[in-house]
């Protein structure tokens, strides 16, 4: 399950380190090349507000079966796009059909033991952090050497492989809900009015995906103005933040047995430091690095500490409350990268690092002033 969430959020993020060399295939602007980026994270929005629920009422693993023919299908048209318009479509879909970790997320939270859910949740989340991580230095190796178009190759044959292996080894978990689909998605709004901590951990989990998706979805741009460095160099600072993203694995166990409120208040601190420190290094590229260990471990543990607080809600709607939680999370990447690409043409750097202030100041202000309500539901 740690190896399939790995591989399968990889997707999402390939493209990152790319973008330059697909503007450059396509002769258009950081702008709207930008739109590939950000409409994966839409697509992948989309994909689990409408398809993730499903699995609270039908069987998880048919339905993981099924989806892997799309997501390499996908993968495939993105590889062989003929224009900016075919990859921004492509890159959607991408997004949409690569919605399987949030499916075997609530799936290990729902075969763990109550005492030993943080550990699992924290466990799996791990290789999805990392997926997302050292998919950028992986895309960026490839990209440099073989070409943008030959990694999204790679990846749907990696898609081919985790089908079969989903197929053979990963047991089946009977669904719990015997209404229908329309029921089922009318039930999304019950649990967002009734459930005072998922609508507030969802907001500090779309503040600073917002604030990750930023830097990430620009550093590719400010590498080439700063230090005149290609997509490779952008791709090997995933290997900085998947150190981050390791040590937040650790927030997992600590979730099981410290307020997940108080983890989260230190996690929050960590995301607004981490800009400062990019903000005065946009010429050095050691505090470049420190920052993104210090950032990917701010948000890392911020949105391991919210799954722990969520996942410890009704057991039989799950899934749905992944989906609420997950949706605002990716909206928030979205937005995150739209002000990101739209920012950088007047502003650059100082534009991305003052994002990346004021949205994570704004979510830990949302956080302290919300304290009672979270420890007191906790």
């Amino acid at each position: 399950m740690t190896l399939t969430t790995g591989f399968v959020v990889a997707n999402l993020y390939y493209n990152q380190p790319l973008l330059d060399d697909m503007a450059r295939t396509f002769k258009v602007s950081s702008g709207e090349v930008g739109q590939v980026s950000m409409l994966t994270q839409v697509g992948y929005a989309l994909g689990m507000f409408f398809v993730v629920p499903l699995a609270d009422m039908v069987k998880r693993k048919r339905l993981m079966i099924i989806d892997f023919a799309f997501v390499v299908a996908a993968l495939l048209l993105t590889a062989t796009a003929s224009s900016i318009h075919v990859l921004i479509g492509s890159a959607f879909l991408i997004g949409c059909t690569s919605i399987i970790p949030q499916l075997l997320v609530p799936m290990a939270a729902h075969l763990a033991k109550p005492e030993e859910r943080g550990k699992k949740i924290g466990f799996i989340m791990s290789g999805l952090l990392i997926g997302i991580l050292l998919s950028r230095t992986v895309s960026g190796f490839v990209g440099a050497h073989l070409g943008w178009r030959a990694m999204f190759y790679i990846a749907a044959g990696i898609m081919l492989l985790m089908w079969v292996l989903i197929y053979f080894l990963l047991p089946e978990v009977e669904p719990d809900y015997k209404g229908n689909y329309g029921t089922l998605m009318r039930s999304l709004a019950d649990l967002i009015r009734n459930e005072p901590k998922l609508r507030l951990a969802s907001l500090r989990g779309a503040l600073c995906f917002a604030c990750f998706s930023a830097f990430w979805t620009t550093l590719v741009f400010m590498l080439k103005e700063n230090f005149n460095q290609g997509s490779d160099v952008a791709g090997a600072f995933g290997l900085a933040g998947a150190a981050g993203a390791i040590a937040a694995g650790a927030m997992g166990r600590l979730s099981d047995k410290v307020d997940p409120y108080k983890i989260s208040t230190a996690t929050l601190l960590l995301v607004i430091i981490s800009f400062v420190i990019f903000w005065l290094s946009a010429y050095n590229m050691i505090g470049l690095i420190i920052g993104v260990i210090i950032m990917d471990a701010g948000v890392q543990a911020t949105h391991i500490s919210n799954q722990a607080i969520i996942f410890s809600l009704n057991p039989s709607a799950r899934n749905r409350i992944n989906t609420v939680y997950m949706v605002s999370y990716f909206v928030g990447g979205a937005l995150g990268t739209f002000l990101a690409t739209r920012v950088w043409g007047s502003y650059h750097w100082a534009g991305i690092c003052t994002i990346g202030i004021v949205l994570s100041s704004f979510a830990t202000i949302i956080h302290l002033m919300t304290r009672k309500t979270m420890q007191r539901t906790v």
